[in-house]
């Protein structure tokens, strides 16, 4: 890091990104002698971790969503701008806006996340959304609930199990929550609710092309998960590929399976940050940094979270988790606030692991904390009380917290909406 203050005006300090590394990053800066301007496409941060419960509606978007100028109003030195970054020009300080526009900047900030990799076959991804905005989740549900509305108005058999079939593309932590919370959804709404339709007509096809689920967890808490999916009537498909998907199909090497929904989990890319700056990326995408997060040949330009190739004390890179981008947006916050006031030179990055996790189902999750292990009904516990600690502000755990103990005592979900002004079922 070096130095680099115009001394005609406070230093300007730009991030672009306001999900969880940029939001931390502004806040250490919130309150000081310093302008700090945040840049997003959208007006809103997302927690995303619980996105997966806006699409199987046990909760609704605003639940787990807040205006990012709400979140840093509190600080008079920082300005939200909603708009599109197209381009960096570093020689000269300047970040490019759509439309010509340019924001000068003495440090910058890159914490534009990451999207899900295709793997070059983009234009499955209006078939098979993700999980990364509000709109992917509200289309997923949308074409969830429509399905079990209109399999409900149908005699025909090979048409309602195709209604009620869903296809997860991906057996990491986003498929597997998804594939066991379709499956709970479909299982406990539809015995209450529907007539014409029963449990038994509901299919979940989890498929994944390495040869077990979970590939970051150890082996046993990904048995167990796997263990428990099958148990409630999830169908794994390990050591397969996706080969086309269709407006009401999935093709799996030869085989084609008829579905109504279908939902990409299958590995993640960074954002095109990396194409500012005329870097030769890593294959995800990923903008090489040093340990302390500077990126490689740019003096004042910095990168965290999904954006950054950051290297941890394993020699391994830090993997794309928000307790990473969160931690790594206070260490940068605070050091560049430390380097602007009084010039000190920071100490490297060092991740501190507080644990990876992933839910199944009720009363199932799991915890890998490196050295040791948990799975089950405390798991599920312990999954619950974090997610609600890391929520934005006091409201919105609040609500989080009343929306899960209804739907824990009653097994309904209170976000079953769907959009009358849809003329699809997306």
């Amino acid at each position: 890091m070096e130095e680099n203050i115009r001394t005609n005006a406070e230093p300007k300090v730009v991030i672009i990104g306001g999900g969880f590394g940029g939001l931390a990053c502004a806040d250490k800066l919130g309150g000081a002698a310093i302008d700090v301007t945040v840049i997003d496409r959208r007006n809103h941060n997302l927690f995303q971790p619980l996105l997966y419960q806006v699409a199987t509606a046990a909760l609704s978007p605003a639940d787990i969503a807040e205006p990012i100028r709400k979140t840093l109003g509190r600080h008079p030195n920082i300005k939200v701008e909603l708009g599109t970054v197209t381009g960096i020009i570093a020689d000269h300080k300047l970040v490019v806006m759509a439309g010509g526009r340019m924001v000068p900047y003495d440090f910058l900030v890159l914490a534009t996340g990451s999207d899900y990799n295709y793997f070059g076959n983009n234009a499955w991804r209006d078939l098979a959304p993700g999980l990364k905005s509000l709109r992917e989740a509200r289309q997923i549900r949308q074409r969830l609930l429509g399905a079990f509305e209109r399999a409900e108005l149908t005699n025909d058999p090979n048409e309602k199990r195709a209604l009620l079939t869903s296809v997860i593309i991906g057996g990491g932590p986003t498929g597997v929550e998804m594939a066991g919370a379709i499956s709970e959804l479909g299982r406990f709404m539809i015995a209450r609710d529907f007539r014409n339709i029963a449990p038994e007509h509901l299919r979940v096809v989890l498929v994944e092309a390495s040869p077990r689920i979970l590939g970051a967890f150890p082996q046993a808490l990904a048995d167990y998960a796997e263990n428990y999916l099958r148990n409630i009537g999830v169908d794994i498909l390990k050591g397969e590929r996706v080969t086309a998907i269709g407006s009401q199909s999935v093709s799996i090497g030869a085989s084609e399976i008829p579905c109504s929904t279908v939902i990409w989990g299958a590995g993640i890319k960074a954002s095109e940050a990396a194409q500012w700056l005329d870097l030769n990326e890593d294959p995800l995408g990923r903008i090489p940094v040093s340990p302390c997060l500077e990126v490689e040949g740019f003096s004042g330009i910095y990168a965290l979270g999904d954006t950054a190739l950051s290297i941890g004390s394993d020699g391994k890179p830090l993997p794309a988790l928000a307790q990473v981008a969160k931690q790594q947006g206070a260490y940068l916050g605070k050091n560049l606030k430390r380097l602007i006031e009084q010039g000190e030179r920071p100490r490297p990055f060092v991740f501190e692991n507080r644990g990876n996790t992933a839910v199944i189902g009720r009363h199932a999750a799991i915890f890998d904390f490196g050295s040791w292990q948990m799975k089950g009904r405390f798991a599920w516990f312990l999954w619950a009380l974090v997610h609600v600690y890391l929520l934005i502000n006091f409201e919105k755990r609040v609500l989080v917290s009343i929306q899960w103990i209804s739907r824990y005592l009653t097994r309904q979900r209170g976000a079953r909406i769907i959009d009358e002004t849809s003329k699809k079922a997306d």
